[in-house]
Protein backbone atom coordinates (compact mmCIF):
# COMPACT_ATOMS: atom_id res chain seq x y z
CA UNK A 1 0.00 0.00 0.00
CA UNK A 2 1.33 3.35 -1.19
CA UNK A 3 1.56 6.04 1.62
CA UNK A 4 -1.08 7.75 -0.42
CA UNK A 5 -3.49 5.00 -0.04
CA UNK A 6 -2.49 4.87 3.33
CA UNK A 7 -2.79 8.32 3.96
CA UNK A 8 -6.49 8.22 2.45
CA UNK A 9 -7.73 5.58 4.42
CA UNK A 10 -6.33 7.68 7.27
CA UNK A 11 -7.85 10.66 6.30
CA UNK A 12 -11.53 8.56 5.82
CA UNK A 13 -11.40 6.95 9.33
CA UNK A 14 -10.81 10.51 10.93
CA UNK A 15 -13.72 11.90 8.66
CA UNK A 16 -15.48 9.07 10.18
CA UNK A 17 -14.24 9.64 13.60
CA UNK A 18 -15.31 13.64 13.59
CA UNK A 19 -18.23 12.84 12.62
CA UNK A 20 -18.93 10.53 15.56
CA UNK A 21 -17.53 12.94 17.79
CA UNK A 22 -19.32 15.63 16.12
CA UNK A 23 -22.99 13.55 16.66
CA UNK A 24 -22.50 12.04 20.30
CA UNK A 25 -24.79 13.78 22.24
CA UNK A 26 -22.58 13.71 25.05
CA UNK A 27 -18.90 13.41 23.47
CA UNK A 28 -16.56 12.39 25.95
CA UNK A 29 -14.03 14.87 27.94
CA UNK A 30 -10.80 15.59 26.55
CA UNK A 31 -7.60 17.17 27.53
CA UNK A 32 -7.92 20.30 25.60
CA UNK A 33 -11.98 20.87 26.99
CA UNK A 34 -10.06 23.60 29.09
CA UNK A 35 -9.44 25.77 26.03
CA UNK A 36 -13.14 25.54 24.51
CA UNK A 37 -14.85 23.59 22.03
CA UNK A 38 -13.49 25.62 19.10
CA UNK A 39 -9.80 24.22 19.75
CA UNK A 40 -11.15 20.92 19.23
CA UNK A 41 -12.81 22.50 15.66
CA UNK A 42 -9.93 23.74 14.88
CA UNK A 43 -7.62 20.54 15.59
CA UNK A 44 -9.82 18.05 13.62
CA UNK A 45 -9.84 20.29 10.65
CA UNK A 46 -6.08 20.32 10.68
CA UNK A 47 -5.55 16.87 11.17
CA UNK A 48 -8.11 16.30 8.24
CA UNK A 49 -6.43 18.64 6.19
CA UNK A 50 -2.86 17.54 6.76
CA UNK A 51 -4.05 13.87 5.82
CA UNK A 52 -6.10 15.35 3.02
CA UNK A 53 -2.96 16.86 1.54
CA UNK A 54 -0.84 13.99 1.76
CA UNK A 55 -3.67 11.51 0.55
CA UNK A 56 -4.50 13.63 -2.56
CA UNK A 57 -1.49 15.03 -3.47
CA UNK A 58 -2.80 16.67 -7.13
CA UNK A 59 -5.69 18.33 -5.41
CA UNK A 60 -5.60 22.29 -5.63
CA UNK A 61 -5.53 24.24 -2.05
CA UNK A 62 -8.94 25.52 -3.28
CA UNK A 63 -10.84 22.10 -3.52
CA UNK A 64 -9.37 20.65 -0.55
CA UNK A 65 -10.29 23.86 1.80
CA UNK A 66 -14.15 23.52 -0.34
CA UNK A 67 -14.54 20.05 0.45
CA UNK A 68 -13.38 20.45 3.93
CA UNK A 69 -15.35 23.92 4.53
CA UNK A 70 -18.44 21.69 3.23
CA UNK A 71 -17.72 18.94 5.15
CA UNK A 72 -17.43 21.22 8.92
CA UNK A 73 -21.37 22.79 7.54
CA UNK A 74 -22.80 19.67 6.61
CA UNK A 75 -21.66 18.22 10.27
CA UNK A 76 -22.79 21.89 11.87
CA UNK A 77 -26.55 21.66 9.94
CA UNK A 78 -26.88 17.90 11.24
CA UNK A 79 -25.94 19.13 14.89
CA UNK A 80 -29.15 21.43 14.69
CA UNK A 81 -31.09 18.14 15.18
CA UNK A 82 -33.15 18.85 18.47
CA UNK A 83 -32.66 14.90 19.14
CA UNK A 84 -28.80 15.20 18.87
CA UNK A 85 -28.63 17.65 21.93
CA UNK A 86 -26.15 19.35 20.00
CA UNK A 87 -25.54 23.03 19.18
CA UNK A 88 -25.16 24.76 15.55
CA UNK A 89 -22.90 27.25 15.40
CA UNK A 90 -21.42 29.44 13.01
CA UNK A 91 -18.44 30.12 15.16
CA UNK A 92 -17.75 26.42 15.26
CA UNK A 93 -17.55 26.37 11.00
CA UNK A 94 -15.58 29.11 11.03
CA UNK A 95 -12.92 27.53 13.62
CA UNK A 96 -13.14 24.83 11.29
CA UNK A 97 -12.36 26.63 8.34
CA UNK A 98 -9.76 28.44 10.06
CA UNK A 99 -8.00 25.26 11.14
CA UNK A 100 -8.51 24.42 6.84
CA UNK A 101 -6.84 27.69 5.86
CA UNK A 102 -4.01 27.01 8.59
CA UNK A 103 -2.58 23.62 7.26
CA UNK A 104 -2.75 25.31 3.43
CA UNK A 105 -1.09 28.27 4.19
CA UNK A 106 1.90 26.70 5.86
CA UNK A 107 2.21 23.77 3.27
CA UNK A 108 2.04 26.65 0.62
CA UNK A 109 5.12 28.48 2.75
CA UNK A 110 6.83 25.60 3.47
CA UNK A 111 6.90 24.69 -0.54
CA UNK A 112 7.64 28.19 -1.83
CA UNK A 113 10.43 28.27 1.00
CA UNK A 114 11.35 24.66 -0.18
CA UNK A 115 12.23 25.91 -3.58
CA UNK A 116 14.37 28.52 -2.91
CA UNK A 117 16.94 26.28 -0.84
CA UNK A 118 19.35 25.37 -3.45
CA UNK A 119 20.35 22.14 -3.76
CA UNK A 120 22.63 20.58 -2.11
CA UNK A 121 22.44 23.07 0.51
Amino acid sequence: MTKELRSRALFYLAAAFATLMALLPRPPALPLDWLGDKIHHMTAFVVLTWLACWGFHGARDRLIFERLAFFGAMIELVQSIPMLHRDCDIRDWLADALGIVLVLVLRRLYWQAARLVPRGA
